[in-house]
Formats: C-alpha cells, sequence, structure tokens
C-alpha cells in the first residue's frame, strides 16, 4: 500500500477514547461516513485547511460508490453475523477494515492535500459541522477528543 497520512491519522484518531463511539453514533444515527468524518478532521488539523461545504461535496462523491457498493455491504454482514459465527465476523471484520483503507486512499488522492503547517482544532471543527451541523452530542464528544 501506498502512504497515506490521512489512514495513519485516521488510526491514531480512532484509537483515542471516545472517538469510536461518537463516530459510530454520527454513522448509525445521523448517516455520516467515519471516514468523511476522519477526512474532515484531518483537513484541518493536520492540513490546516478550511473545507467549503462544494469541495466537501466533490470529495465525497469520488468515494460514494465503494462506500455504497463495497463498505456498506460488508459492514451489513458483519453486523448480521455478529454472535452467530466468530471466525467469519472477524473476516469479515478485516475484510470491511480493508476496503475502508481503500475509501481513505480514494479520498486522500481527491483531496490533493497534504500535511502542513497552520492546522487547528477551529478549522476541524468547521469542517465537521459542515457534515453535522447544529451542536449535536456526538459531534461535541469527537471535537472534544480531538
Amino acid at each position: 500500500m501506498t502512504e497515506n497520512p490521512l489512514w495513519d491519522f485516521s488510526l491514531a484518531v480512532y484509537a483515542r477514547p471516545g472517538v469510536p463511539a461518537a463516530c459510530l453514533d454520527l454513522q448509525d444515527r445521523c448517516g455520516q461516513d467515519v471516514n468523511v468524518l476522519l477526512f474532515a478532521a484531518w483537513a484541518g488539523l493536520a492540513c490546516g485547511v478550511r473545507l467549503s461545504a462544494e469541495e466537501l461535496t466533490r470529495i465525497d462523491s469520488t468515494i460514494a460508490p465503494w462506500r455504497a457498493e463495497v463498505v456498506r455491504p460488508l459492514r451489513a454482514v458483519r453486523r448480521r453475523v455478529k454472535g452467530e459465527d466468530q471466525s467469519l465476523y472477524e473476516r469479515l471484520k478485516s475484510a470491511e477494515l480493508a476496503a475502508e483503507r481503500v475509501q481513505q486512499d480514494r479520498l486522500f488522492a481527491a483531496s490533493g492535500l497534504v500535511p502542513g503547517p497552520g492546522g487547528s482544532a477551529d478549522l476541524a471543527a468547521a469542517n465537521l459541522r459542515l457534515l453535522v451541523p447544529g451542536d449535536d452530542p456526538a459531534l461535541a464528544a469527537l471535537l472534544s477528543a480531538l
């Protein structure tokens, strides 16, 4: 696999307490894509970029077919077998993670962004609020973990 600072950032941030629960809540309750949430945070924190709604929509559209045709079906099957066949569950979990890595590789390539100075939590928050407007408690938890 090629170097992808977005993937490295995502792994590090997702390992922080509270981040998985907040991201999965936004995914399940609000229909947000965890990888796009992490991308928006990365753009602000690591790259110093405030995204526009149009740019975020353009970038998301590059990975939407992969998400719909590969990631979501794998997730649905993995959730379906949970508790019934642990071996199959673990293999599906691994396949879903590999599919998400492909999605993040595509997000990184489509964005053209690279890490640099000037990143801030304020930029990350502005980018994330394009995806989750208002005072959502899961977004607040995610922002506090960044």
